[in-house]
């Protein structure tokens, strides 16, 4: 096996969703391309031994570093991934609610327009899309609404699924006590240039 800091780090994706409705609540690196999410399914995390996945959040003021990585039964393939994203109310839940293990599970992004979507689809606003202008611009009905366009996304899951049963919170002054974090932020923090 290959140390971790031989490991390329990838961060081409869109965000982290969470969702709670299943045994164990999940984490969902989200893409916006299906066949490239079948990819790193396929290419990287299928390798991967559910025993051996490791979950990083490092908490900075108002961000986290959502840091994910394994060893692998096809290392040269392998890959760890991480993303810098603001904290979240479900940042946050998940954080309470994981009880020490989770689902990993890919997902799906798409943004979706007016035409994409039926009537009580809701607009990033808040109100449904039967209460935006099919004929100017999309803009909400609504007089004390400021939006201008009607917008919103779509998140599908992919079937699926790893258990992840290492995962830690830490802060950055904690990193140096864990491997996985330490080399990510030594190489796409500290040793990049300002």
């Amino acid at each position: 096996m290959s140390s971790q800091s031989d490991i390329p780090w990838f961060d081409d994706f869109v965000g982290i969703a969470y969702r709670y409705y299943d045994l164990r609540m999940n984490v969902v690196p989200l893409v916006t391309d299906r066949k490239e999410s079948a990819s790193l399914w396929h290419d990287t995390i299928h390798w991967w031994v559910d025993s051996s996945i490791k979950l990083r959040f490092v908490e900075l003021y108002d961000e986290y570093w959502f840091i994910m990585g394994s060893d692998s039964q096809k290392p040269d393939t392998n890959l760890s991934f991480f993303k810098i994203l603001p904290k979240s109310e479900n940042y946050q839940r998940f954080k309470k609610g994981h009880g020490g293990e989770a689902y990993l599970r890919l997902g799906v992004y798409s943004d979706k327009s007016l035409d994409d979507v039926k009537k009580d689809v809701e607009c990033d606003c808040g109100h449904e899309a039967q209460d935006h202008d099919e004929g100017d611009d999309d803009v909400c009905l609504f007089n004390k609404c400021n939006c201008k366009k009607f917008s919103s996304f779509q998140v599908n899951l992919l079937k699926r699924k790893k258990t992840i049963t290492d995962i830690k919170f830490l802060e950055e002054k904690d990193v140096k006590d864990d491997t996985l974090s330490w080399n990510c932020l030594n190489v796409n923090k500290y040793s990049k240039p300002n």
